[in-house]
């Protein structure tokens, strides 16, 4: 720890069994030795949202393992820790992450170029159902192989999703 603080090995090391435990893994650590004061960001995620009690609490358990490490160090380390979840912009690369946005809109660009706008459903033995809407009064279910996704970016939305979309994409309405 030459700046005081820890690396990112060694916070991954360090909090990957208690965020486990918790139901959520790390999918990345920052140490950002430059900012003022310096900061520690560890970005977590699981198939359960991280809602504000949780992350508090993962933060909670966080801090105590670090100050663990800081003082069997030398105990001069000032730092911010932050924890949160991996952002909206995030691109969806791997079958885990369109599990976990499942019921999000997203768009969906295609190895042979083209791109779809649908809401994420299940995804199984290799495949991701996607609702679209090719016309304005029905809802179709697409399956789309994962190894012909070559880009997939959830969308930010506004307005209430329609029951019948969430329906077709296998979640209920929780918005």
């Amino acid at each position: 720890m030459a700046t005081g603080l820890p690396s990112q090995e060694q916070v991954i090391e360090l909090l990957d069994n208690e965020f486990a435990r918790a139901g959520y893994e790390i999918e990345n650590v920052v140490v950002d030795t430059k900012a003022h004061p310096p900061r520690i960001t560890v970005i977590a995620d699981g198939d359960d949202p991280l809602d504000l009690d949780t992350i508090a609490s993962l933060s909670q358990r966080a801090s105590v393992l670090l100050d663990e490490l800081d003082d069997a160090a030398d105990g001069s380390a000032n730092y911010v820790l932050e924890v949160s979840s991996p952002g909206v912009d995030r691109p969806l690369t791997s079958e885990k992450h369109f599990r976990r946005a499942r019921g999000r809109k997203a768009e969906v660009t295609l190895r042979d170029g083209s791109s779809i706008t649908g809401r994420l459903g299940a995804t199984d033995n290799g495949m991701l159902r996607v609702v679209v809407r090719p016309n304005s009064r029905d809802w179709q279910v697409r399956d789309i192989p994962l190894d012909t996704i070559v880009k997939a970016v959830v969308q930010v939305e506004f307005s209430r999703p329609n029951p019948r979309e969430l329906e077709l994409a296998g979640v209920a309405d929780e918005h």
